[in-house]
């Protein structure tokens, strides 16, 4: 079954009297439980899809289905609503709160969500001991290495138990070894039964998923199959 259908979706950004076509016409779909790599290099639209995915923004025509929902026409509350309920987000920056412990970041949505504090604190330490933080639950950002703090962001996207992780060019600011752990992270994710969706620019960290879309100029490229990670 299709998760996610984007139809004939394209983005207009206006700047003054200058349009600048961002997307262009473009038709995918995504199954469930499926890990899929969206890939080009920079300006080729593969950012602008992302928020687009993420319902950070709405397209500018086309139709972007979301279990079985038009996004494409929904309102912002109802958008903040899908962002919080159905996708976890995971950064190249990480975006976790520097002088704050893994355990509270991690913990931070449900905060939002009005969670209570103990069930909060208990989901976020099993989130940490999944990704492999189960020690340095109460190291602050400052103490932790890239790889580890990804691991902190990968835990805090899983928080609220989201169908869909979105993944913007997560292993940009890792090494290579810890980057490789970080796509493992994922693979058992979808193991799991999450619908991966990944945003990069690295063939390297393309091939963990099971296909990859190529993105050029705005358009699709086209689409190669990678035999569910050729890593796995």
């Amino acid at each position: 079954m299709d998760q996610i259908s984007i139809s004939h979706v394209s983005k207009i950004y206006h700047t003054g009297d200058v349009e600048t076509l961002a997307l262009d016409d473009i038709s995918f779909s995504i199954k469930k439980g499926e890990f899929v790599a969206i890939m080009g290099p920079s300006g080729s639209g593969k950012s602008t899809l992302m928020h687009i995915l993420g319902a950070l923004d709405n397209p500018t025509s086309g139709t972007y289905i979301l279990d079985g929902q038009d996004v494409s026409k929904l309102s912002k509350d109802q958008l903040a609503e899908i962002r919080n309920k159905k996708i976890g987000f995971v950064f190249q920056a990480f975006n976790l709160l520097p002088r704050t412990t893994a355990i509270k970041n991690v913990a931070l949505p449900m905060t939002y969500a009005g969670i209570h504090k103990d069930e909060r604190m208990k989901k976020a330490e099993e989130l940490l001991k999944e990704v492999g933080l189960g020690d340095r639950i109460n190291h602050t950002s400052s103490q932790l290495s890239g790889g580890q703090m990804q691991r902190v962001a990968i835990a805090r996207a899983l928080s609220m138990n989201p169908a869909i992780i979105l993944a913007d060019e997560p292993t940009g600011n890792i090494s290579t070894v810890q980057a490789e752990e970080i796509m493992r992270i994922f693979q058992d994710l979808q193991k799991q039964g999450h619908t991966i969706v990944l945003i990069t620019h690295e063939p390297s960290i393309a091939v963990f998923s099971q296909r990859t879309i190529h993105i050029k100029d705005g358009k699709i490229d086209k689409e190669i199959k990678n035999g569910k990670g050729s890593h796995q």
